[in-house]
Order: C-alpha cells, then sequence, then structure tokens
C-alpha cells in the first residue's frame, strides 16, 4: 500500500515518472567509484535485439503511464556509457519516442561528433552530461580517461552542446557531478557556467559497489560552499537521497535498486518474463524521494 500511496503522491506533484535504463556495464572511461556493476546479467545487453527492446519499452510505458496518472514518463538512456551502441541507441531513442517516452540520456560526452550530435538532438527532451574535474590531474585520478589516457576536451564538448541547441533550441542541458576524494578541491564554476544547463546535479559518491574515493561530509560541504554562486541551477544530493528514489533499470532488463545501509543491487526478476508491473513491485521505490530530489536546492543541504 506504501508504494501506491506514494504513487499518488508523486502524481499530485506533477512530477514526470524517469526510468533509467542502463543500456551496457561497458564504458570507455575506469571511474574508481563506478555504480554500473551489476551481478547475474545475460552476456549480450539486451539493447542489441530489437524485438526485446521493443517489447521492454512497450512493457515499461503501459505500467508507467497507467500507474502514473501524470506527464508523459521520460525514459533516461544510461550505462556504463551508452554511446558504446552508436546507431543500435539512436534506433532505441527513436522508438522510445515513438511509444510515447520523452527520451534523455546521461554521457561521459568523450564519444561526441557532430553526426552523432545531429541524429541525437532532435530525439532529446535533455541532455545529460557526467563531468566530475576538467584539471587533468584529478580527471586522471578518477579514472575519467580511456586506455590511451585521453580525457574530456571540454572545448569540443561545448561545441557539441552548441550545436544540440541549435537543432532543439527547446533541448534541456543537465549536467551531472559526483563529488568524491579526487575532485572535492576542484573549481568547476567556470566549466559550468559556461554551458550554461538547466540543472546542475551534485552528487556525494556513494559506496554501492565499493568503497573507493569515498568523500567525508566536510569535503562534500567544502565542494557545495564552493559553488554557492551557482544556487540557481544546483541540485544537491546526498547518499540517502540516492536510495530507493530512482526507477531503474539493468543491462539485462531487471529492475534494480540500491541497498539501504549496505553495498551491492536488489534486482527484480526479469521485466520480459513477469511483466514491468509484477516486475517493479518486487523492488522498493519512493516516490515521495523521487519528487524531493527535484526540489533539493542549496538552502536544504544540512551543514
Amino acid at each position: 500500500m506504501r508504494q501506491s500511496h506514494e504513487r499518488n503522491a508523486s502524481r499530485d506533484a506533477h512530477s514526470p515518472i524517469v526510468i533509467n535504463w542502463h543500456v551496457t556495464e561497458n564504458c570507455n572511461y575506469q571511474c574508481g567509484y563506478c555504480y554500473a556493476k551489476w551481478s547475474g546479467l545475460d552476456r549480450k545487453d539486451l539493447i542489441r535485439d530489437p524485438d526485446a527492446t521493443t517489447a521492454l519499452l512497450q512493457s515499461l510505458h503501459a505500467h508507467f503511464v497507467s500507474a502514473g496518472g501524470g506527464p508523459r514518463p521520460r525514459l533516461n538512456f544510461a550505462g556504463g556509457e551508452p554511446l558504446l551502441h552508436g546507431r543500435r541507441l539512436i534506433s532505441a531513442m527513436r522508438l522510445a519516442r515513438s511509444i510515447g517516452f520523452d527520451v534523455s540520456i546521461i554521457t561521459n560526452g568523450s564519444l561526441l561528433n557532430e553526426r552523432l550530435v545531429a541524429d541525437l538532438a532532435p530525439e532529446l527532451s535533455l541532455l545529460g552530461l557526467s563531468i566530475d574535474a576538467v584539471a587533468p590531474t584529478p580527471l586522471a585520478a578518477i579514472g575519467r580517461e580511456n586506455r590511451r589516457a585521453r580525457q574530456i576536451d571540454l572545448a569540443a564538448l561545448a561545441g557539441h552542446v552548441d550545436q544540440a541547441r541549435r537543432i532543439n533550441p527547446a533541448l534541456m542541458l543537465k549536467i551531472n557531478t559526483v563529488v568524491c576524494s579526487a575532485n572535492w578541491q576542484e573549481d568547476l564554476s567556470g566549466a559550468i557556467s559556461g554551458l550554461a544547463p538547466t540543472r546542475w546535479k551534485v552528487l556525494r559518491m556513494l559506496p554501492v559497489v565499493n568503497r573507493n574515493l569515498e568523500v567525508s561530509d566536510m569535503q562534500f560541504r567544502a565542494f557545495i560552499d564552493r559553488h554557492a554562486s551557482l544556487e540557481h541551477v544546483i541540485s544537491i544530493e546526498g547518499n540517502d537521497d540516492m536510495v530507493g528514489s530512482y526507477i531503474m533499470v539493468d543491462p539485462s532488463g531487471r529492475f534494480f535498486q540500491n541497498r539501504a545501509g549496505a553495498s551491492g543491487y536488489d534486482y527484480s526478476p526479469p521485466i520480459l518474463e513477469v511483466g514491468a508491473g509484477d516486475a517493479f513491485a518486487r523492488i522498493g521505490w519512493s516516490a515521495v524521494k523521487f519528487a524531493g530530489r527535484y526540489a533539493r536546492t542549496l538552502s536544504v543541504v544540512p551543514a
């Protein structure tokens, strides 16, 4: 009954449901804190199968439209690095829109190019970029570089954002930053201001898979205080905010959820075996916490 009641709370708040489909565990970076590690995965990402992809998205849409009763749901493509799926990802995005989803993506941005942006931008309501640092030393310490030690080119990334905005003037930009022991002293004010996001989400490193790069209360608070001038776009997420507040699907098509006070994830049965409604009922999710994440600002972060 609690889950049903909280869905009503979300409906009253007019918060669009966001389903995060992590389409792959693979990534061209090796971030030390990476959460994208799942147990019991199929050998092949579900997105590689067009029929399975169609069935999954139809099941998700049917359930969350009937359960939500609010704004159009959004399907967020995540990873790993979702752009590793290239043309397959674009096809899945177009399919999702045709079914009735708004579509977004969270990417490290390193694989963007002019052609890919031209294909992506018309499909997206929101472009999400993961930017933890801009200086070479913290980028290397986190693991935000490829096997050739190539790191993100901020100027090139800004050019891709400009191109996407020209193609799709309604496109929103969100930047995600995970604060950890390697970047808590960074000042990203210039980079964030230059990209001018609609929202800058600052997350405290969550020790789901490991405790690598864990950050202290003092360090996290210092990072937030350093960026107080960006309070008009900043949204803060501590560890408790992240538990039970996301709707997440793994690369094999199972819902999964962070475990409160423990490492690892809890999993539902495969959605394609039992349906989205039955599978979703097997995991914990709080619509109140979900809506609260979107209302969270600098002023509500405890000292």
